[in-house]
């Protein structure tokens, strides 16, 4: 009997296409690839920016820069797109689509802004679309959320999905290191981009937050704007303070339910009790914790990015689609749950730990109750440092509407007495966040 032969074209050859394209090839594994694609599999192509460029183990045969002629590629089965952002991988993406071929992305800026779209041209012309490494690298939580727990009310996801701020983080919390020192440490290493905004600033994790939505509760991927908050402004001081009150400060992607056909989608630092399990995940560490209203919590920990973990999720993509090739079929996608709402985030209540520095004088701190108490914001405890003319007052709200926190600091901001506001910060405290 003869095996069915599967061709694969990537775009892109940075680490992740490099490491996939060794992945496919390695002959140690040549028996299990075949069994888990009902065929073999073949690269076919590689489109590159630049074919002069050094890539050690690529045949440079292999090598072209047209990768709209290798997406209409008559004889292609799969294509993987690996080129990041929104023009021109949208193009070269819809092309293979249209002409039946599947396709396997790890892009989770364009999957966010058009997934459900993008899903909808697969299905119509009989093809897959399959994004597993677009959240979370190596850990296969789309998979899981796709198969395993199709059938259980999900009530929330929380996720430490951006392995650079999860870095920066880390060190600030294990060595006291300054957000600027922990971010130069990152870019140095690698863990981070010359131009670190679409990590720090949340944009990365918001991006994720969608696609997990879409997955656990049925929402669009349609590039919805959701609420967030980056690092930035995050201070030693508010790191040790965390560590003296048992939490750990971490940027979290958060999807949930609230009341029944209300989602609230959020990116933000957020106060972790040191015994969740999310307070362990230390480095540029990934992790999604699952709260289903059956299964109860689960979490899946793994690497959240690098080029051989995010090509392992990649190539198990490649092998699903290759199956579905082989035997005629494709999958459906996941159909929209059009009863569900947006709740905006001025609506959802948490405790918050706010921080300002201020004028240590007679009545300021009566001054700054007074705000508090004015926007019907409770303080459950307060902490004050004094240094030179100046105090510090960290704060720590009881549950509060997100609205009333915000014109809390608005006023706050506003009174001779307060040099500065520091940071606002969710605390994760009995299921809120």
């Amino acid at each position: 009997m003869n095996t069915p032969k599967i061709r694969v074209g990537v775009i892109g050859a940075g680490n992740v296409g490099l490491a996939l394209v060794d992945l496919v090839n390695d002959e140690s594994r040549s028996i299990a690839l075949v069994d888990a694609a009902t065929a073999t599999l073949e690269v076919v192509q590689v489109a590159v920016r630049d074919t002069k460029k050094p890539r050690p183990g690529l045949d440079p045969a292999l090598l072209t820069t047209d990768a709209l002629a290798l997406a209409n590629r008559e004889d292609l089965d799969i294509l993987v797109e690996l080129a990041g952002g929104i023009e021109p991988a949208r193009t070269y993406i819809e092309a293979a689509l249209r002409r039946g071929v599947s396709v396997v992305s790890a892009n989770k800026a364009l999957i966010a802004e058009c997934g459900t779209e993008l899903s909808q041209l697969a299905h119509e012309n009989g093809a897959d679309l399959f994004y597993e490494a677009a959240v979370g690298g190596g850990i296969p939580i789309l998979r899981a959320l796709r198969t395993s727990l199709a059938g259980e009310r999900i009530e929330r996801v929380l996720g430490i999905v951006n392995g650079t701020t999860n870095f920066i983080l880390s060190k600030m919390t294990s060595e006291g290191s300054s957000y600027a020192d922990a971010l130069h440490e990152a870019q140095s290493l690698g863990y981070a981009e010359a131009d670190p905004s679409a990590d720090v600033q949340a944009f990365d994790a918001a991006a994720k937050v969608q696609i997990l939505s879409s997955l656990a509760f049925g929402t669009e991927l349609r590039g919805e704007e959701i609420a967030r908050e980056g690092i930035t402004g995050v201070r030693s001081v508010d790191v040790e303070f965390a560590q003296r009150a048992g939490y750990v400060i971490k940027l979290l992607g958060i999807a949930e339910r609230v009341g029944e056909h209300g989602i609230s989608r959020r990116a933000h630092p957020a106060m972790i009790p040191r015994e969740h399990p999310l307070a362990s995940v230390h480095g540029a560490m990934n992790a999604v914790f699952v709260e289903g209203a059956k299964s109860g919590p689960l979490m899946w920990l793994g690497q959240g990015a690098g080029g051989v973990p995010t090509a392992t999720a990649v190539l198990g993509d490649v092998l699903h689609a290759a199956r579905n090739r082989v035997s005629g079929r494709h999958d459906v996608p996941f159909s929209v749950d059009d009863r569900l709402h947006s709740i905006e985030v001025g609506e959802i209540a948490s405790v918050f730990y706010i921080s300002l520095d201020v004028m240590d004088e007679p009545g300021v701190l009566a001054s700054v109750a007074n705000i508090f108490g004015r926007h019907g914001v409770s303080i459950q405890s307060m902490e004050q440092s004094g240094f030179g003319d100046e105090a510090r007052l960290s704060f720590v709200t009881h549950t509060a509407l997100t609205k009333a926190v915000h014109a809390t600091i608005d006023d706050l901001a506003k009174l001779e007495s307060v040099d500065s506001i520091g940071a606002c910060i969710r605390v994760v405290d009995g299921g809120v966040a």
